[in-house]
């Protein structure tokens, strides 16, 4: 099918369909060329920007052929009369809006890292319990909304609450524009609820971190001076078998020039989980580099501000009324099964246009 522009190209001026399509076509000229593998890195690199570019084109291509078919089933079934064929034909072009959201989302996804795995801490605030209880439903919603993006997850570190829930974790999500989408979602998470741990059923308001960074590629230097480390190993606390856990096989690392504090117990062998740490550690660095590029909004980001009041991007209402907003954008949701099940996309799609395009909404207050 030969293009010469898209409708795509239009769509903010994110994708550049003739600019995609000619660079494609080089690449795939790149990769044909047996003498690309004299140079194994250049050649992931090369294959990735290919395979990349090919899933969207290849994505935008579909969604028009399929609009184009059921447009025509439709005219098709007016005409002759058969209701059918019209509804059938309808259901296919509603069910191409997902399918559209997710393109549109990936290509607003241009930053230096991207397309990289990202690393998800989440860190309890204060208010005990409740506060952990609260973190482990915020684990379990960007669990879920890996899976929903077909994504996979590790557990790298995790610690219990004394009764309930976490005081903190650390995922690793692996999958293409992983850091991407989960940057957006760095900040204080805010819940008001009716506590399940109040026997007198009143109204409390929790808070939680999470905090996102990606998983770089080995071909980024980061300088780490050994002397600037303090390690120390102690006993994993989570599953894992009798052997995990009665031995310091856990490892945690603290930059002292930064303060930035990374663990990992996700393996038996303290010299496995020294050097993901250690993995870790240089994604922090690295990540804190790229803050310094963001606009002065993403630049608040990275000075991880206090754990509570006045600090929040996202407010979780469940009572007395349920409503979850985001209070960079303004986007909401009245559906809060939905959301902590997974479905976060509509929420990171807001948060990266207003990246882009810039400004702040209006009439955005706080939910008390």
């Amino acid at each position: 099918m030969k293009k010469s522009s898209s409708p795509w190209a239009c769509s903010g001026g994110i994708f550049d369909w003739d600019n995609s399509v000619r660079e494609l076509a080089e690449l795939n000229a790149k990769a044909e060329d047996s003498s690309i593998w004299n140079d194994p890195q250049k050649a992931q690199e090369v294959m990735k920007r290919r395979q990349e570019l090919d899933g969207r084109i290849n994505g935008i291509l579909k969604i028009e052929q399929s609009v184009a078919d059921n447009t025509e089933l439709i005219a098709m079934g007016e005409s002759e009369g058969d209701a059918s064929i019209v509804l059938e034909a309808e259901k296919a072009l509603q069910a191409l809006k997902k399918d559209v959201a997710a393109i549109e989302l990936d290509a607003l996804l241009s930053g230096e890292a991207d397309g990289n795995d990202s690393y998800l801490q989440i860190n309890a605030g204060a208010g005990g319990t409740e506060s952990q209880d609260w973190a482990s439903m915020l684990m379990r919603m960007y669990v879920r909304w890996a899976n929903l993006n077909k994504y996979k997850v590790e557990v790298l570190d995790q610690h219990d609450g004394e009764e309930a829930g976490i005081k903190s974790c650390t995922l690793q999500i692996k999958g293409h524009n992983a850091y991407g989408k989960l940057k957006t979602e760095s900040g204080v998470h805010r819940l008001v609820r009716i506590s399940p741990y109040d026997s007198n059923a009143r109204r409390h308001t929790s808070f939680c971190s999470a905090w996102a960074y990606p998983v770089i590629d080995d071909n980024i230097v980061v300088d780490i001076i050994e002397s600037d480390l303090k390690i120390d190993t102690y006993r994993a606390s989570g599953a894992g078998g009798q052997h995990i856990n009665t031995t310091d096989s856990a490892v945690r690392i603290t930059h002292m020039p930064t303060g930035i504090i990374v663990a990992c117990q996700a393996e038996r062998s303290q010299h496995k989980n020294r050097a993901t740490a250690m993995k870790m550690l240089k994604a922090r660095i690295y990540e804190m580099e790229l803050q310094k590029k963001q606009d002065k909004v993403d630049a608040a980001n990275a000075k991880k501000t206090d754990n509570g009041w006045g600090h929040q991007i996202r407010s979780y209402v469940l009572q007395p009324y349920q409503l979850i907003k985001d209070l960079r954008t303004g986007f909401s949701s009245t559906n809060p099964t939905a959301v902590l099940g997974g479905e976060l996309d509509d929420f990171i799609q807001a948060s990266l246009a207003q990246r882009i395009h810039g400004g702040s909404p209006d009439g955005v207050e706080d939910i008390e």
